[in-house]
Protein backbone atom coordinates (compact mmCIF):
# COMPACT_ATOMS: atom_id res chain seq x y z
CA UNK A 1 0.00 0.00 0.00
CA UNK A 2 1.37 3.47 -0.84
CA UNK A 3 1.36 6.34 1.44
CA UNK A 4 2.95 9.89 2.51
CA UNK A 5 4.48 9.93 5.98
CA UNK A 6 4.52 12.68 7.83
CA UNK A 7 6.59 12.31 11.34
CA UNK A 8 5.74 15.33 13.17
CA UNK A 9 7.72 14.53 16.57
CA UNK A 10 7.07 14.85 19.95
CA UNK A 11 3.68 17.11 20.31
CA UNK A 12 1.83 18.05 23.29
CA UNK A 13 -1.94 17.46 23.84
CA UNK A 14 -4.44 19.94 22.43
CA UNK A 15 -2.20 21.00 19.68
CA UNK A 16 -3.47 21.27 16.08
CA UNK A 17 -2.29 19.25 13.10
CA UNK A 18 -3.24 21.15 9.61
CA UNK A 19 -3.60 19.00 6.82
CA UNK A 20 -3.80 20.14 3.26
CA UNK A 21 -4.57 18.41 0.14
CA UNK A 22 -4.35 19.61 -3.38
CA UNK A 23 -6.33 17.19 -5.66
CA UNK A 24 -9.05 14.52 -4.88
CA UNK A 25 -9.89 13.43 -1.54
CA UNK A 26 -7.75 11.23 0.73
CA UNK A 27 -7.92 9.22 3.59
CA UNK A 28 -5.65 11.31 6.89
CA UNK A 29 -4.66 9.55 9.65
CA UNK A 30 -3.19 10.80 12.88
CA UNK A 31 -1.53 7.47 14.46
CA UNK A 32 1.41 7.02 17.44
CA UNK A 33 4.40 4.92 16.99
CA UNK A 34 2.51 1.52 17.66
CA UNK A 35 -0.08 2.02 15.81
CA UNK A 36 2.02 3.23 12.46
CA UNK A 37 3.88 -0.03 13.07
CA UNK A 38 0.38 -1.56 12.82
CA UNK A 39 -1.31 0.50 10.09
CA UNK A 40 1.93 -0.64 7.73
CA UNK A 41 1.59 -4.01 8.17
CA UNK A 42 -2.15 -4.29 7.41
CA UNK A 43 -3.10 -4.95 10.69
CA UNK A 44 -6.09 -3.56 12.87
CA UNK A 45 -4.79 -0.10 13.77
CA UNK A 46 -6.47 2.87 15.82
CA UNK A 47 -6.02 6.77 14.40
CA UNK A 48 -7.81 10.32 14.54
CA UNK A 49 -9.01 11.47 11.07
CA UNK A 50 -10.70 9.98 8.48
CA UNK A 51 -11.92 10.64 4.84
CA UNK A 52 -10.66 14.03 4.17
CA UNK A 53 -12.82 16.15 1.41
CA UNK A 54 -12.21 19.51 2.59
CA UNK A 55 -8.85 20.88 2.54
CA UNK A 56 -7.32 21.70 4.91
CA UNK A 57 -7.98 19.60 7.97
CA UNK A 58 -7.42 20.19 11.78
CA UNK A 59 -6.81 17.42 13.79
CA UNK A 60 -6.24 17.68 17.42
CA UNK A 61 -3.54 15.62 19.17
CA UNK A 62 -5.42 13.96 21.99
CA UNK A 63 -2.18 13.09 24.11
CA UNK A 64 1.10 14.51 24.35
CA UNK A 65 4.14 11.82 22.38
CA UNK A 66 5.01 11.21 19.17
CA UNK A 67 3.15 11.55 16.74
CA UNK A 68 2.78 10.68 12.48
CA UNK A 69 0.23 11.16 10.07
CA UNK A 70 -0.46 9.03 6.66
CA UNK A 71 -1.93 10.25 4.20
CA UNK A 72 -3.13 7.51 1.55
CA UNK A 73 -5.80 6.68 -1.40
CA UNK A 74 -7.17 3.07 -0.86
CA UNK A 75 -10.11 2.69 -2.23
CA UNK A 76 -10.47 6.13 -3.96
CA UNK A 77 -9.81 7.34 -7.31
CA UNK A 78 -7.51 9.51 -8.96
CA UNK A 79 -4.50 11.53 -6.97
CA UNK A 80 -3.49 14.31 -4.70
CA UNK A 81 -0.75 16.03 -3.30
CA UNK A 82 -0.84 16.67 0.65
CA UNK A 83 1.33 18.62 3.44
CA UNK A 84 1.41 18.56 7.10
CA UNK A 85 2.01 21.28 9.52
CA UNK A 86 1.31 21.76 13.55
CA UNK A 87 0.04 24.48 13.95
CA UNK A 88 1.58 27.46 16.20
CA UNK A 89 0.45 26.70 19.75
CA UNK A 90 -1.43 29.91 21.31
CA UNK A 91 0.23 31.79 24.04
CA UNK A 92 -0.56 30.81 27.62
CA UNK A 93 -3.63 32.64 29.58
CA UNK A 94 -2.63 36.53 30.18
CA UNK A 95 -1.82 36.85 33.61
CA UNK A 96 -2.95 40.49 35.06
CA UNK A 97 -0.18 42.31 36.21
CA UNK A 98 -0.94 42.06 40.50
CA UNK A 99 -1.82 45.81 42.33
CA UNK A 100 1.42 44.23 44.63
CA UNK A 101 3.40 44.71 41.71
CA UNK A 102 3.47 48.32 42.23
CA UNK A 103 4.40 49.69 45.96
CA UNK A 104 4.16 53.26 44.11
CA UNK A 105 0.44 52.87 44.13
CA UNK A 106 0.72 53.21 48.34
CA UNK A 107 2.75 56.04 50.24
CA UNK A 108 2.31 57.53 53.39
CA UNK A 109 0.01 59.99 53.56
CA UNK A 110 1.99 64.10 54.21
CA UNK A 111 2.13 65.04 57.55
CA UNK A 112 2.30 69.02 56.48
CA UNK A 113 -0.64 68.85 53.99
CA UNK A 114 -2.58 67.50 57.02
CA UNK A 115 -4.51 69.98 58.70
CA UNK A 116 -5.80 69.66 62.73
CA UNK A 117 -9.00 69.37 61.84
CA UNK A 118 -8.40 66.51 59.05
CA UNK A 119 -7.45 62.93 59.33
CA UNK A 120 -5.55 60.53 57.20
CA UNK A 121 -7.47 57.89 54.93
CA UNK A 122 -6.50 54.64 53.27
CA UNK A 123 -8.26 55.37 49.69
CA UNK A 124 -9.21 58.43 47.51
CA UNK A 125 -11.88 58.28 45.21
CA UNK A 126 -11.83 60.31 42.16
CA UNK A 127 -14.82 60.79 39.58
CA UNK A 128 -17.24 62.16 37.71
CA UNK A 129 -20.39 62.84 39.61
CA UNK A 130 -22.51 60.59 36.68
CA UNK A 131 -20.42 57.30 37.60
CA UNK A 132 -21.57 57.89 41.32
CA UNK A 133 -24.53 55.84 41.36
CA UNK A 134 -23.23 53.05 39.02
CA UNK A 135 -19.59 52.27 40.37
CA UNK A 136 -17.94 55.13 42.64
CA UNK A 137 -20.68 54.60 45.75
CA UNK A 138 -20.70 50.62 44.98
CA UNK A 139 -16.65 50.71 45.13
CA UNK A 140 -16.68 53.25 48.11
CA UNK A 141 -18.85 51.16 49.84
CA UNK A 142 -17.27 48.08 49.05
CA UNK A 143 -13.91 49.60 50.13
CA UNK A 144 -15.66 50.55 53.46
CA UNK A 145 -17.23 46.56 53.84
CA UNK A 146 -12.89 45.92 53.84
CA UNK A 147 -12.79 47.69 57.10
CA UNK A 148 -10.78 50.59 55.12
CA UNK A 149 -11.66 54.55 55.33
CA UNK A 150 -12.55 56.14 52.21
CA UNK A 151 -11.81 59.59 51.05
CA UNK A 152 -15.09 60.00 48.87
CA UNK A 153 -15.94 63.55 47.89
CA UNK A 154 -19.15 63.78 46.05
CA UNK A 155 -18.01 66.74 43.97
CA UNK A 156 -18.57 67.57 39.82
CA UNK A 157 -15.31 67.54 38.03
CA UNK A 158 -14.77 70.98 36.60
CA UNK A 159 -12.25 72.59 34.25
CA UNK A 160 -10.00 74.58 36.43
CA UNK A 161 -6.65 74.27 38.95
CA UNK A 162 -10.20 73.99 41.80
CA UNK A 163 -10.41 70.00 40.39
CA UNK A 164 -6.31 69.79 40.68
CA UNK A 165 -6.53 70.98 44.08
CA UNK A 166 -8.71 68.97 45.31
CA UNK A 167 -7.50 66.31 43.91
CA UNK A 168 -4.07 66.43 45.14
CA UNK A 169 -5.41 67.36 49.01
CA UNK A 170 -7.26 63.86 48.66
CA UNK A 171 -3.80 62.32 46.95
CA UNK A 172 -1.85 64.01 50.17
CA UNK A 173 -4.23 62.53 52.61
CA UNK A 174 -4.55 59.31 51.27
CA UNK A 175 -2.30 56.13 50.82
CA UNK A 176 -4.20 55.12 47.83
CA UNK A 177 -6.39 56.70 45.20
CA UNK A 178 -8.30 55.74 42.59
CA UNK A 179 -9.60 57.91 39.44
CA UNK A 180 -12.69 56.26 37.94
CA UNK A 181 -12.06 56.77 33.68
CA UNK A 182 -15.47 57.04 31.95
CA UNK A 183 -17.13 58.72 28.99
CA UNK A 184 -18.36 61.51 31.68
CA UNK A 185 -15.07 62.07 33.23
CA UNK A 186 -13.25 62.49 29.53
CA UNK A 187 -16.83 64.66 28.66
CA UNK A 188 -15.77 67.10 31.24
CA UNK A 189 -13.67 68.70 28.95
CA UNK A 190 -10.26 67.09 30.20
CA UNK A 191 -8.97 65.97 26.73
CA UNK A 192 -7.03 69.12 26.22
CA UNK A 193 -6.03 68.76 29.97
CA UNK A 194 -2.60 66.37 30.77
CA UNK A 195 -5.01 63.51 31.93
CA UNK A 196 -1.68 61.82 33.27
CA UNK A 197 -1.27 64.06 35.73
CA UNK A 198 -4.21 62.66 37.73
CA UNK A 199 -3.02 59.31 37.90
CA UNK A 200 0.99 59.74 37.84
CA UNK A 201 2.73 62.06 40.15
CA UNK A 202 7.07 62.96 39.68
CA UNK A 203 7.79 60.99 42.26
CA UNK A 204 11.41 59.69 41.74
CA UNK A 205 11.44 58.65 38.28
CA UNK A 206 7.80 59.10 37.31
CA UNK A 207 6.48 56.23 39.39
CA UNK A 208 2.91 55.72 38.89
CA UNK A 209 0.97 56.63 42.38
CA UNK A 210 -3.12 56.23 41.13
CA UNK A 211 -4.85 53.30 40.00
CA UNK A 212 -7.20 54.09 36.63
CA UNK A 213 -10.65 52.27 36.67
CA UNK A 214 -12.02 51.92 33.18
CA UNK A 215 -15.75 52.08 33.64
CA UNK A 216 -17.43 51.31 29.95
CA UNK A 217 -14.59 52.91 28.30
CA UNK A 218 -12.31 51.02 25.62
CA UNK A 219 -8.06 51.06 25.53
CA UNK A 220 -8.82 53.08 22.14
CA UNK A 221 -11.01 55.21 23.61
CA UNK A 222 -8.69 56.16 26.38
CA UNK A 223 -5.92 56.25 23.99
CA UNK A 224 -7.51 59.21 21.73
CA UNK A 225 -7.89 61.06 25.39
CA UNK A 226 -4.18 60.32 26.84
CA UNK A 227 -2.08 57.52 25.03
CA UNK A 228 0.14 57.50 27.96
CA UNK A 229 -2.50 57.05 30.31
CA UNK A 230 -3.92 53.69 28.68
CA UNK A 231 -0.81 52.47 29.22
CA UNK A 232 -0.67 52.68 32.94
CA UNK A 233 -1.90 49.74 35.50
CA UNK A 234 -5.43 50.08 35.43
CA UNK A 235 -8.71 47.96 36.31
CA UNK A 236 -11.82 47.65 34.27
CA UNK A 237 -15.83 46.91 35.58
CA UNK A 238 -15.74 45.15 31.98
CA UNK A 239 -13.80 42.54 33.74
CA UNK A 240 -14.10 43.03 37.54
CA UNK A 241 -16.89 43.84 39.86
CA UNK A 242 -16.19 46.54 42.04
CA UNK A 243 -16.01 44.06 45.28
CA UNK A 244 -12.88 42.09 43.27
CA UNK A 245 -11.37 45.87 42.88
CA UNK A 246 -11.80 46.76 46.27
CA UNK A 247 -10.77 43.39 47.80
CA UNK A 248 -7.45 43.35 45.66
CA UNK A 249 -6.90 47.31 47.44
CA UNK A 250 -7.15 46.05 50.52
CA UNK A 251 -4.91 43.12 50.23
CA UNK A 252 -2.44 45.69 49.10
CA UNK A 253 -3.09 48.41 51.79
CA UNK A 254 -3.00 45.59 54.42
CA UNK A 255 0.02 44.46 53.17
CA UNK A 256 1.62 47.79 52.99
CA UNK A 257 0.41 48.75 57.14
CA UNK A 258 1.63 45.31 57.86
CA UNK A 259 5.09 45.54 56.40
CA UNK A 260 5.86 48.98 55.74
CA UNK A 261 9.16 50.10 53.55
CA UNK A 262 11.47 51.96 55.62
Amino acid sequence: MKFNKYDLGQLDKGQIVEVTLSGSAANVRLMDSSNLSAYRNGRQHRYYGGLMTRSPARISVPRSGRWFVTVDMNGLRGSTRSAVRVLPSPLPPLREIPLASMPSLIHAPDPGAIDDAEKSYDVFVSHASEDKDAVVRPLAEALRAEGLSVWFDEFELRIGSSLRRTIDKGIANSRFGVVVLSHAFFGKGWPEYELDGLVTRSVGDGEQVLLPVWHNVSKSEVVAHSPSLADKLARSTATHTVDEIASEIADVIRAAVSSPVA
